[in-house]
């Protein structure tokens, strides 16, 4: 629009140009009139070209002027758009800051109701843990004073099944100390108590019978058969040498005595001894029945050196009581209650929360 207007001027100001111009030197006289007519009818276009571009600069302006109203009404809506993109803006960011918020305040619950949870089954664990160490000892103290290892493996196959049940990974290592034990105290041979009790009191009543080794053996019945005296008047002399003769040899015997102390007993001495000697065996029952092995063993090593000091060993007597004694010494040997210290280390691992 603007390079037509452009145009129109500059045919305009051609035309003024030409007006302007000094007409050549009329070779007649009507020169004048075509003159005027011609300068007329150059005024007249003129005119109309001024009218024309007129009219057009007017539409121009007007054109111009809606543009204008169109733009400014466009930048009035164009600013109430923005206005309104800024505080769909501003609503949209309050809500996202609401949103953080509630997100955060989630994210905080969430952790503290996890933090809840894992206590909750911690503590869970750590009672179950502590009920069956409690179960394991007691039982343990329960199998020491019977005898028996079924107590203990109860308390450990109960033991075991729960910490299945509660299927914690941190307790796996707990679930195979169990099971070491329990496969170890299966393989381990536990000699019978009351046999050994039995025993025991068999020795007591042998220890009437034993021998002493300085006792005096019984005098042997004379393979000759004394002949009565075929004469009624047999005199009191040959009987007086007989019971002399008697005597004579009851004073004098030879014996062979390994331990010097065996020999110097009084009947007084060998009395006590007697009930030393059962004393002695007599302590090692009860501390089997309560279960102090050491010191049943050590009642029943001193009386072994007893017997062997002081009762005669070529007796048939003394050597089954010695035998009986060695057989109830090497089955105390297996009375010991295997331990369950492997599963009593896991437990506390277990209860430290390790």
């Amino acid at each position: 629009m603007n390079s037509d207007a452009k145009a129109q001027a500059d045919d305009l100001t051609a035309v003024a140009a030409g007006v302007d111009q000094p007409l050549p030197p009329a070779k007649s006289t009507s020169a004048p009139r075509w003159f005027i007519v011609s300068l007329a009818v150059l005024s007249t276009v003129g005119l109309l070209s001024s009218a024309f571009l007129w009219q057009k600069l007017s539409s121009m302006q007007e054109q111009l002027a809606r543009q204008s109203a169109d733009a400014g009404l466009q930048s009035t809506e164009a600013r109430a758009i923005a206005r309104q993109a800024q505080e769909l803006a501003r609503e949209a960011a309050a809500r996202v800051a609401v949103f953080d918020a509630r997100l955060s305040e989630v994210s905080l619950q969430r952790t503290q109701l996890e933090e809840l949870m894992q206590s909750l089954s911690r503590s869970r664990d750590e009672n179950m843990v502590v009920d069956i160490e409690s179960a394991i000892r007691l039982a343990q103290q329960q199998a020491q004073l019977t005898g028996s290892v079924e107590p203990l493996l109860a308390a450990l196959k109960s033991a075991d099944q729960r910490v299945a049940r509660a299927a914690q990974p941190r307790l796996t290592p707990l679930q195979r100390a169990i099971g070491r034990d329990i496969d170890r105290i299966k393989s381990v041979a536990i000699s019978d108590t009351p046999g050994l009790l039995v025993k025991l009191d068999e020795l007591v009543h042998l220890t009437d019978e034993l021998t002493l080794a300085n006792a005096v053996p019984a005098t042997r019945a004379s393979s000759a058969v004394k002949r009565e005296p075929s004469d009624a008047a047999s005199t009191l002399w040959l009987r007086s040498l007989q019971v002399l003769r008697d005597q004579a040899s009851s004073l004098l015997r030879v014996s062979r005595i390994e331990q010097p102390e065996a020999a110097l007993l009084s009947p007084e001495q060998s009395f006590f001894l007697r009930e030393n000697f059962k004393l002695k065996l007599l302590n090692a029952r009860l501390g089997l029945l309560a279960r102090q092995l050491d010191s049943a063993r050590a009642d029943l090593a001193a009386a072994t050196v007893s017997l062997n000091r002081y009762f005669d060993p070529g007796s048939r007597k003394t050597q089954l009581v010695a035998s009986m004694l060695q057989q109830v010494q090497s089955q105390m040997k297996t009375l010991q209650i295997p331990r369950v210290d492997e599963t009593l280390a896991a437990l506390a691992t277990a209860a430290a929360g390790r």
